[in-house]
């Protein structure tokens, strides 16, 4: 067998010092049936143990380009991760308080033919303050708060940043005004998601924004909800939108109710509110499940102006079918800023749309790039 070259023993960076990386050529004896054997001790002359053992063709530099890069040359050497604290697990041992460790390689063909490495290296292993292999995320993160707080500022000195029309909550208004006009009430329906649920936050902030109008029209809002924490965020949420209005006294705790906990008592109980109540307009924010298009086609029964906001991709057609207007998607988390026009949340959502914007180009150039083997723009974007 032909002994492989240019062992090297080093501490592996980013971490936190209790790891040591070792390299070295690959060799023309490299096959199936020959192992790598690693021993270590932490002194030159030995005794040695044996802390690794790895077929001769596996484990190359190339399987750890955090490390080593994406050069294809990586792949002409072995690389294995040494963590002196599994061979010596005794806490309280000397080997294990960042000594100098030492290493020789060995190759072995059956249990008999052993031949070892002259060559004896040394390394230590140091713990690290930052891990380099995230720098690309460090940047990415500096780059899109930058981003955030520039459109903040910017949304603060020009209040009437554009945006995209979302046809939906510009009907909102219109919705409500044929509600007062005709005197009859609004329904809220929240999703089926608790409040851990960033649909249903996005749900309540579009609840804010809707009691408040209805304070100010004079008309009765009916909030329905299946979980009680949800419930009595809704309520404080409705109560407040109230006192925002200067209406307090025509707040009514019992029109923010909790109706069932289950799917379709839940569906049951609010068709029966549709039907009873012959309500003017209808608002289904959140996320929904099979019980969309029950609620969404009770509603058109009743001659209701219905818009639907959700991110369940599976209800969307449904909605679509049955509603007036509906949101889809990322809109639903942009109405509260479409609403309230507030320069934070104005801002927040400039900077994400110009975030994915940037997203979407190097996605493109990254394809393009990679289809004639120029994979950096893909690399920017590894997280190690």
């Amino acid at each position: 067998m032909e002994l492989p070259e240019d062992l090297r023993a080093f501490d592996i960076p980013n971490d936190a010092g209790g790891s040591i990386g070792l390299s070295w050529r690959v060799s023309p004896s490299d096959a199936p049936d020959v192992d790598y054997i690693v021993y270590i001790s932490i002194s030159e002359n030995g005794p040695w143990q044996e802390a690794a053992r790895l077929t001769s063709t596996t484990s190359y530099k190339s399987d750890a380009p955090g490390l080593f890069g994406f050069r294809k040359k990586q792949g002409g050497f072995h690389f294995i991760v040494i963590e002196p604290r599994k061979v010596w697990p005794d806490a309280d041992n000397e080997k294990n308080k960042g000594a100098i460790c030492y290493f020789k390689l060995a190759m072995a063909k059956g249990a008999a033919d052993i031949i070892e490495l002259d060559q004896v290296v040394s390394a230590r292993a140091k713990g690290n303050w930052f891990d380099l292999s995230k720098l690309n995320n460090l940047v990415i993160m500096i780059v899109f708060s930058t981003l955030v707080l520039f459109f903040i500022s910017h949304a603060r000195r020009h209040p009437g940043m554009f945006l995209r029309k979302i046809s939906g909550l510009d009907a909102v208004d219109e919705a409500l005004g044929r509600a007062t006009e005709m005197g009859k009430p609004v329904l809220f329906v929240h999703g089926l998601t608790s409040i851990g649920s960033i649909s249903t936050l996005a749900a309540i902030n579009i609840l804010s924004r809707i009691a408040t109008r209805v304070a100010e029209y004079d008309t009765i809002l009916k909030v329905v909800n299946n979980d009680p924490i949800v419930l009595t965020i809704s309520q404080e949420v409705v109560k407040e939108s109230y006192l925002e209005a200067g209406r307090p006294d025509a707040y009514n705790q019992d029109n923010v109710v909790m109706v069932a906990s289950e799917q379709f008592p839940y569906v049951v109980a609010v068709s029966g509110i549709m039907t009873r109540e012959r309500t003017a307009a209808n608002f289904f924010i959140g996320f929904f499940y099979a019980e969309a298009l029950l609620l969404a086609e009770t509603g058109a029964a009743t001659g209701a102006i219905q818009v639907a906001a959700t991110d369940s991709y599976t209800q969307l057609p449904f909605f679509i079918t049955t509603c007036d207007y509906t949101l889809m998607g990322e809109e639903l988390y942009a109405a509260s800023a479409y609403l309230a026009r507030e320069p934070m949340l104005l801002g927040s959502l400039r900077a994400q749309d110009i975030g994915k914007a940037i997203i979407i180009v190097a996605l493109f150039f990254g394809t393009v790039l990679s289809s004639f083997g120029i994979n950096f723009v893909t690399h920017l974007f590894v997280g190690f």
